[in-house]
C-alpha cells in the first residue's frame, strides 16, 4: 500500500484529508501549522486540519518551521512514498521534496501558471475574474512552479466572495485529487511544464491592499470588498477612525461629488461616490464595535452621519 503524508492547515484542506482517509489510503501522519491564539481573548486554537486528524485518529506533527527542525527529521524517518499538500502554509525544504519516490504533489487553488502564491482565491475575486480553478501539481523548490498534472475550472459568480470560493474550490480540489491520484500512483499521469511567460502572482494579502481607495471605480471597490470577505475584511477611515466594510452593492446613481463623499443615506444603505460611479455600503463595522447592517448603524451610532461627509 502507498504510504502518504498529508500536509495542510485551513478549512480548505480538510476535505482533502477526509477523502484520503475515506478512500483508505495509508496516511502515516498529518503535518499542520501549530495551534495559534484566536480572537480578542487570544484562545489557543488548533487549525482545522488538526481537528480533523484527531477526529480520524491520525498522528499529528506541528512544526513552527520545517527547515532544520526535529519535525522534519521525524517526517523523513517515516519514509513516505508520496506527500500530498493543500494550503499547508510553509515552503518544503529540498530534502523533503526529494524524499518520496512518487514525489510531492500540491492541491493549488488557481489555474496555474496564473496566481502562484499564498492568496490565489482572494486575488482572483479582487481582480474580478469570471473563473478560477484548481491545479494538481508536482512541487518544486521554486514556489508553485512545478509541473501540472491536472486542472479543473470553477466559475466565480457575481455574488461570490472569498469565503464561498474557498468552499467551492475545496470541493473541486478534493474531487480532482480523488480522480487524479490513481494515475499518479500508477505513474501514468500527465506532466505539463508551466509556461513561464504566462506567470502571475497572488502574494499574501498586505495591509495596504485592505484599505479602500475611493478614487477607484465602484466595480473595483465592490470586487475588493468581496475579495476580502470574510477575512481579512476591507477598511476605510472616517473622522480618523477605522471602519471595516463587510459588504457593498453596486449603484447606478449619478453624482458630481468627490470620491469618498457620502451622497445618500437610505434606510439600509450608505451611498458613496467613487472615482467612477457610486457604491452602497450595506454591512460595516465601526471601530471597537461588532459587524452590523447599515440599518442598525444609521439608527444608532451612525445617526449623526450626513450627506456630504467623507471617507478618508
Amino acid at each position: 500500500m502507498t504510504k502518504i503524508i498529508f500536509m495542510g492547515t485551513p478549512e480548505f484542506s480538510v476535505g482533502v484529508l477526509t477523502m484520503l482517509h475515506n478512500e483508505e489510503y495509508e496516511i502515516l501522519a498529518v503535518v499542520t501549522q501549530p495551534d495559534r491564539p484566536v480572537g480578542r481573548k487570544r484562545v489557543l486554537t488548533p487549525p482545522p486540519v488538526k481537528e480533523e486528524a484527531v477526529r480520524l485518529g491520525l498522528p499529528v506533527i506541528q512544526p513552527e518551521k520545517l527547515k532544520g527542525s526535529a519535525e522534519l527529521q521525524e517526517i523523513l524517518e517515516l519514509q513516505p512514498d508520496l506527500i500530498v499538500t493543500a494550503a499547508f502554509g510553509q515552503l518544503l525544504p529540498i530534502e523533503l521534496l526529494e524524499a518520496p519516490k512518487l514525489g510531492c504533489i500540491n492541491v493549488h487553488a488557481s489555474l496555474l501558471p496564473n496566481y502562484r502564491g499564498g492568496a490565489p482565491i482572494h486575488q482572483a475575486v479582487m481582480d474580478g475574474q469570471k473563473e478560477t480553478g484548481v491545479t494538481i501539481m508536482y512541487m518544486a523548490e521554486k514556489l508553485d512552479a512545478g509541473d501540472i498534472i491536472s486542472q479543473v475550472i470553477t466559475p466565480i459568480e457575481e455574488t461570490d466572495d472569498t469565503g464561498t470560493m474557498f468552499t467551492k474550490l475545496s470541493k473541486a480540489g478534493t474531487s480532482l485529487l480523488k480522480e487524479t491520484l490513481p494515475s499518479i500512483l500508477a505513474g501514468t499521469n500527465e506532466r505539463i511544464v508551466q509556461d513561464e511567460t504566462q506567470v502571475t502572482f497572488a502574494r499574501n494579502i498586505s495591509r495596504e491592499q485592505e484599505r479602500i481607495d475611493w478614487t477607484s471605480s465602484a466595480r473595483s471597490i465592490y470586487n475588493q470588498v468581496r475579495g476580502l470577505h470574510p477575512w481579512p475584511v476591507a477598511y476605510t477611515k472616517f473622522a480618523g477612525d477605522q471602519v471595516k466594510i463587510w459588504w457593498t452593492q453596486l449603484e447606478e446613481q449619478l453624482s458630481d461629488a468627490t470620491p469618498g463623499e457620502i451622497v445618500g443615506l437610505e434606510k439600509d444603505r450608505i451611498i458613496v461616490q467613487t472615482g467612477e460611479g457610486t457604491i452602497a455600503i450595506t454591512d460595516l463595522q465601526p471601530a471597537g464595535k461588532k459587524r452590523m447592517t447599515a440599518t442598525v448603524f444609521l439608527n444608532g451610532i451612525g445617526s449623526k452621519w450626513q450627506v456630504g461627509d467623507k471617507f478618508e
